[in-house]
């Protein structure tokens, strides 16, 4: 069974307005290595990955973990992560991105049988614009049950034959 590990917390400190301009122009010059050290040092999901931070840990490899949500949407809400720090997809190996996806099928099957639901989303919000709030890649497992009141539909809407050509046309042109 796995461990929770334990927390610390780092004092909280408002910055001052020339402090958050400077902080803004630093980052800015930075390299995109650099970059991605400042938000993995910034990040809360590489503090739980590190151990820093308590989590309810499900499941962990050498790539990835999966911690239970602290504010799930539904009980047994998993949270599956690679334990490098990627803000999106495409920022992530090819080989990395699906044993992520096979460890949240292990776990799809797994809180199937143990948590005696019906079904299950497995959802990524890819970018701000999508919902993502995290800066930290993740997949969220939802085990759903029937009448579970999470409203989670995906609106169908119609184009016009043209603008579906043209939307085929210029996505399988960027591949």
């Amino acid at each position: 069974m796995p461990e929770e590990q334990p927390q610390q917390q780092a004092p909280q400190q408002q910055m001052s307005e020339e402090q958050v301009k400077a902080l803004q122009e630093k980052i800015k010059n930075m390299s995109p290595e650099e970059l991605k050290e400042f938000q993995k040092k910034q990040c809360i999901f590489c503090q739980i990955i590190s151990g820093k931070v308590k989590s309810k840990k499900i499941y962990e490899d050498e790539e990835v973990i999966a911690i239970l949500d602290v504010n799930p949407a539904n009980p047994g809400h998993i949270l599956i992560m690679p334990k490098e720090h990627y803000s999106i997809m495409p920022q992530i190996p090819d080989d990395e991105i699906g044993h992520i996806f096979m460890v949240a099928k292990s776990l799809s099957n797994a809180s199937l049988r143990a948590l005696e639901v019906q079904g299950s989303n497995i959802i990524v919000a890819n970018g701000v614009a999508a919902g993502q709030r995290a800066q930290h890649f993740m997949v969220h497992l939802i085990p759903r049950k029937e009448k579970d009141n999470i409203g989670f539909q995906v609106p169908q809407k119609t184009l016009p034959e043209d603008e579906l050509k043209k939307i085929a046309k210029v996505l399988s042109e960027s591949l």
